[in-house]
């Protein structure tokens, strides 16, 4: 059966690299508005997925105010692909059961 990456299979890690595939770069308050997070909890899981080289941290300053943009990285869309990958593979095995000699 396929392996689900545990990292990005949490919810909200999910969400993340699902709407950073979509876009070339995402700023800390749009993903913040977007995902409906708290601010700790965005940089948590933003702070995984960075140390997971699945998302490109860009820091910058707008004058004197600190700015911070997102991307998903090549290692993060090839990880969410398959992440996608399996699940369509798990759903199969769902809507065809003989299909899977090891089901009972």
């Amino acid at each position: 059966m396929a392996e689900l990456d545990r990292l990005i299979h949490e919810p909200a890690r999910l969400r993340i690299l699902t709407l950073l595939s979509g876009l070339d770069v995402a700023d800390f308050t749009f993903l913040l508005n977007t995902v409906g997070l708290t601010k700790g909890n965005l940089s948590s899981h933003m702070d995984k997925l960075e140390k997971a080289g699945y998302v490109e941290v860009l820091k910058s300053f707008n004058g004197r105010v600190p700015h911070t943009d997102f991307r998903i990285t090549a290692d993060g869309a090839r990880a969410l692909k398959e992440y996608w990958d399996a699940l369509d593979t798990i759903r199969s095995l769902r809507e065809a059961p003989e299909a899977d000699p090891d089901r009972k």
